[in-house]
């Protein structure tokens, strides 16, 4: 078996109520403190403790760090690029170990590839975009969608973890940015590029790996993490794998809405807890939501009585979602989040 590929007839392990509960947690306040955790939940330490290594461990969960591209300046793009059928794996898997591409899908009949971008520069966008995959034997066609705002999929959580009661979330809720740096872009330097490389694999990493990774003493790592959080460049997220949550229908929606609506159709879509994602794009089509269901009945009843109701809502374009071959920076392997190869 090729090892992206899930096994078989091989039926996903569901969360049970309690571990949802802790990934519910955990998107509140990715670094939480296990003791914190426990206090909040109402259970002893060692139970979130062991809880959590379990899961983590056989890759059912993975809190992860991510930077808010609006503010440290990425150039995020989502790209559909079309392959000739034998070659889509192939060309996917390659794309999965780019470390600039986030997200990666089989999508359509099989000969259509999702990816989601994150370059450091427009000159690294254009390589990948102008010179990478236009040589890439076997692509046929390339579309390239600027990322404009995102409604869901960053530092907001989902509206499809839940668990908590009101007082459990707000006693969890971390400080948001402080109100100075709300919109100011911020710079990333070596050290926190590096913070960065180690939390986007472990959200949770302590300060020794940290200073280790980045050539800081503890303490300074510690005050550089307090201070990317303050200034709101980085955010913690909770990466499970949709069918872990029961969800067996994964479909991407291009939705075509007029800029007037645009806002308020995107904030809608993004507090439907069917979407985990939903951002504003370039294109005709202008808004892109990942929804997911627990069937394609489910499906059907999403865009009827969900979507229909919608007002602003014109066309929509819904394309299965076959595979993922890479989520948040993570390979899919038989169903589990697991690490990617070190870059070259």
């Amino acid at each position: 078996m090729h090892p992206m590929q899930q096994r078989a007839g091989s039926r996903p392990t569901e969360l049970d109520p309690f571990d949802r509960t802790l990934a519910h947690a955990l998107s509140i306040d990715g670094r939480a403190p296990f003791s914190r955790l426990a206090e909040v939940l109402e259970v002893s330490d060692q139970t979130v403790v062991r809880r959590y290594h379990r899961l983590r461990g056989n890759g059912l969960l993975r809190v992860v760090g991510l930077p808010v591209g609006s503010r440290v300046g990425l150039f995020e793009s989502w790209l559909r690029v079309q392959c000739a059928p034998d070659a889509a794996v192939a060309v996917a898997e390659a794309l999965a170990r780019r470390p600039d591409i986030a997200w990666v899908s089989l999508n359509s009949g099989g000969t259509e590839i999702h990816c989601m971008t994150r370059a450091r520069t427009r000159e690294d966008r254009d390589a990948l975009l102008l010179e990478k995959l236009p040589r890439t034997r076997r692509v046929t066609a390339i579309s390239a969608h600027t990322v404009l705002r995102k409604y869901i999929g960053g530092p907001g959580v989902w509206a499809g973890l839940q668990g908590l009661r009101p007082d459990q979330v707000a006693a969890l809720r971390p400080p948001g940015p402080a109100p100075e740096y709300q919109g100011a872009r911020y710079a990333l330097d070596e050290a926190e590029l590096a913070l960065l490389g180690v939390l986007r694999q472990d959200g949770r990493a302590g300060y020794p790996e940290l200073a280790r990774a980045s050539g800081l003493s503890e303490s300074t790592a510690r005050r550089r993490l307090e201070r990317l959080r303050e200034r709101g460049a980085i955010y913690f997220d909770v990466e499970i794998i949709p069918e872990h949550l029961g969800f067996e229908t994964d479909t991407s929606l291009l939705l075509t809405v007029p800029p007037a609506r645009l806002a308020e159709v995107g904030a809608a879509l993004g507090s439907h807890p069917e979407v985990p994602f939903a951002a504003a794009i370039t294109g005709a089509a202008n808004l892109l939501a990942v929804v997911l269901c627990r069937d394609t009945d489910a499906l059907y009843t999403y865009l009827t009585e969900r979507i229909g109701a919608v007002p602003g809502v014109g066309q929509v374009e819904v394309i299965p979602n076959l595979r993922t071959i890479k989520r948040a920076g993570m390979l899919v392997e038989d169903g589990r989040l697991v690490d990617p190869p070190p870059a070259p």
